[in-house]
């Protein structure tokens, strides 16, 4: 699939996991999409101040700065774009994640995840 450079997506993953970084960045860059990884929420929020993005793919349990604390200052500095985060989490069965995910009302993805259902949630996304 080939795209010029201003059709391109860009989509910043937010994960400490070099497994699932590697998944992500081998199949959304072969889907032609422009990616960039953050290992913690506070390097993405330095990112998402420097650069803009389509999608950002946010795991909920990072050091140094968690998913829950970057999605609250998205929602805060940059409101326009929490509508574009989806989660990932590893602690589905996690009693107080529940709650957080209903309320925030966002896609997420379970891990582990394969490329298929990466590529479905994005595609969802973007819509």
């Amino acid at each position: 699939m080939q795209h010029s450079e201003a059709s391109r997506k860009r989509i910043l993953i937010v994960e400490d996991e070099p497994a699932i970084c590697q998944l992500c960045l081998r199949t959304l860059t072969g889907d032609g999409f422009d990616v960039d990884i953050a290992v913690n929420g506070m390097v993405a929020q330095d990112m998402l101040a420097k650069k803009e993005y389509d999608l950002c793919l946010l795991d909920i349990r990072t050091p140094v700065m968690n998913g829950k604390e970057l999605y609250q200052h998205i929602k805060e500095e940059r409101p326009e774009f929490a509508g574009k985060v989806i989660f990932t989490t590893g602690d589905i069965m996690n009693s107080k994640l529940e709650p957080f995910l209903k309320e925030a009302s966002r896609l997420y993805l379970p891990k582990p995840f394969t490329p298929h259902e990466l590529r479905t949630v994005v595609r969802q996304a973007l819509k």
